[in-house]
């Protein structure tokens, strides 16, 4: 590499890609590693590219799957993966590398790698480089030629790769145990068992992510076989619970791929035959998700197609005519009209269509009479008399404020339903506080669907959707109340984020006890691993583990399932921003104590190394 010559250099360094494979030399490992090091700094520099490297790391995989004595030797175990990393770092923009990746024989090995020849380290980037090799069109035919293996392989490995990395390394409690290989990859050989839980977890996730990555490349290109396999209604629930957890802040994940289905004739019928699919899609379109207008988009595509429309109606509308008054979310602007004209197509001829029910008559009604009959109305009212019913209405809320502090909850419910009958929909602001006080009635009444239809409209008028705190706040406790901890921790997360951003005094911000809580208990039941973990505990599945070896050759071919203790809460907060603590910020009438010093050091304690430790 230091040859000023070029020519002499560029020879010399594609003589060492022809040879390296067919020398027995311990320092190869050594070479792999800074090769590493150089595709994922200059992936886009073609010299190595150029020079063979591909067929290189081909051959070198090849060697690692099929000479289990040479894998064994020295520290040979590191080299298939990082062969498999290079390949997919160097394919990951240039379209013209991947196409020298195929024609040197890529595909091949990375199938063997995929297809759990060696652990679960290497299938996540066989996985990685596939799905770089099948995004681009001059090279998806050649992984496309594995098409019913690489699916059904990558399904697979989406499905159950939480598990595997959750019983054959998280929950090793003993860690002489763990593969000392799998410990120096993931922590670089510096870490404690805490960063190398964390790193599990974010490998554990990306694996996941594109095995996901993977099944998209092929479910946009709308092959038959590639759909029948993917939309399977088992895996299609599957799909909806994979979101990577608080480590994924980039892929949409299992919904992703949901959506992309449902711009498909045949993903869009197999979805609508699946009542969980909707109502999971329909929880994350009422959701502050950073991918909540996803659920939007595939409950809309769903009612625009006439042949799923009258299957996913009963069902979407119900979730949808809480959203008809958001404004923008995003980048995306009248999102609010947009569902109103969708619902409305039904309009005209709900007289033809029976639906399931009276809920959906009545939630279809809801959106008439406020978009059409009200609004029409209201713009032929004067100023004068707008005004004039907003003071009305600010009359009535106060009346429920006073129900609601002498303990009268169902009387202060009817006042707030009345000042919103009242109160003009220009006044959004007026409107918001009102549904959110007529949902802590429906909280403290224990009607947690009726509180969070409420709250969701609350959030939907405030300035910035799903900002206002006190909104957040109660829905969190809403979902709670239903055991929907996904949904729960999102709300947290954001009252949270917006205490922070409220707060006069940025360097010093209070926790409620409260939120502390809710907080770690939604964590706790959402962590990346819980189902596996659950599943290892409580049905004593036993996975058989593969018999791998450590840099010093040693088989290790014991487990131990004992469940792994783990701080992922501490974190998993730091990468949203927090700050230590937060602000009490209640609206009325919201009932609640105050949070005392005891408790808050108490709080402290719970989130050990302070769970909201880093600087916004």
């Amino acid at each position: 590499m230091r040859e000023p010559d070029a020519t002499i250099r560029r020879d010399g360094i594609a003589r060492c890609f022809k040879e390296i494979p067919l020398r027995e030399n311990q320092e190869h490992v050594l070479v792999l590693s800074a090769l590493w090091h150089t595709a994922m700094n200059k992936p886009n520099d073609q010299e190595f590219p150029s020079l063979g490297i591909f067929k290189c790391m081909a051959n070198l995989i090849n060697k690692g799957v099929k000479d289990r004595n040479w894998l064994l030797t020295n520290q040979n175990i590191y080299i298939p993966y990082y062969a498999a990393h290079i390949i997919g770092s160097y394919t990951m923009n240039k379209e013209e590398f991947a196409l020298i990746a195929v024609q040197s024989g890529v595909i091949p090995p990375l199938m063997d790698l995929l297809s759990g020849k060696i652990s679960w380290v290497e299938q996540r980037v066989a996985v990685r480089a596939l799905g770089h090799l099948a995004s681009y069109n001059s090279t998806f035919d050649s992984v496309a030629g594995y098409e019913q293996e690489v699916v059904k392989l990558a399904m697979n490995l989406a499905s159950t790769c939480l598990e595997v990395v959750y019983v054959e390394y998280v929950a090793v409690n003993d860690v002489k145990k763990r593969l000392e290989y799998h410990k120096n990859l993931l922590t670089r050989g510096v870490g404690d068992l805490e960063i190398e839980n964390q790193k599990a977890e974010e490998w554990g996730s990306q694996l996941q992510c594109w095995s996901i990555y993977l099944l998209n490349c092929f479910a946009c290109k709308d092959r038959s076989l590639s759909l029948n396999l993917i939309c399977k209604r088992v895996f299609l629930r599957d799909l909806c619970n994979m979101w990577g957890g608080l480590v994924n802040h980039t892929s949409p994940a299992g919904v992703g791929l949901i959506r992309i289905l449902c711009y498909n004739k045949v993903g869009r019928k197999n979805i609508a035959e699946s009542p969980k699919v909707l109502k999971i899609l329909g929880n994350l379109s009422r959701s502050s998700d950073d991918w909540q207008y996803i659920g939007i988009d595939c409950l809309l595509l769903l009612l625009k197609d006439p042949d799923t429309r009258y299957k996913v109606f009963d069902i979407a509308v119900l979730y949808l005519v809480d959203l008809i008054e958001l404004s923008s979310l995003g980048d995306k602007s009248n999102v609010g009209e947009t569902i109103t004209k969708v619902l409305l197509l039904e309009h005209n001829n709900r007289s033809k269509v029976k639906f399931n029910g009276n809920k959906v008559e009545a939630s279809l009604q809801v959106v008439v009479d406020l978009k059409v009959h009200r609004k029409n109305r209201e713009k032929l009212v004067s100023a004068q008399n707008l005004d004039e019913a907003r003071v009305l209405a600010n009359l009535k809320k106060q009346q429920g404020n006073h129900m609601f502090k002498l303990g009268k909850v169902k009387k202060a419910l009817l006042k707030y339903c009345e000042a919103l009958d009242i109160c003009p929909l220009k006044f959004r602001k007026e409107r918001m506080v009102l549904y959110s006080n007529k949902a802590q009635c429906n909280l403290m009444l224990k009607n947690p669907d009726s509180a969070i239809s409420d709250l969701t409209r609350a959030l939907c008028l405030s300035d910035q959707p799903n900002t206002h705190i006190k909104s957040l706040w109660r829905r969190s406790q809403a979902y709670d109340m239903k055991g929907m901890a996904k949904e729960s921790l999102m709300d947290c997360i954001m009252f949270m984020n917006c205490c922070i951003k409220s707060s006069n005094d940025s360097r010093r911000v209070n926790i409620p006890y409260q939120a502390t809580r809710m907080i770690c208990k939604q964590m706790e039941a959402t962590w990346l691993f819980s189902n596996a973990r659950s599943k290892v505990k409580h049905k004593s599945i036993v996975v058989e583990r593969r018999k791998e070896c450590n840099e010093n050759g040693r088989v290790e071919n014991e487990g131990n399932n004992e469940e792994q203790p783990h701080d992922h809460m501490s974190l998993m907060m730091e990468k949203k921003g927090f700050m230590p603590g937060l602000s009490t910020i209640l609206e009325e009438p919201f009932n609640t104590k105050d949070t005392s010093r005891r408790k808050m050091e108490r709080a402290r304690r719970r989130l050990k190394k302070g769970v909201v430790a880093s600087q916004a």
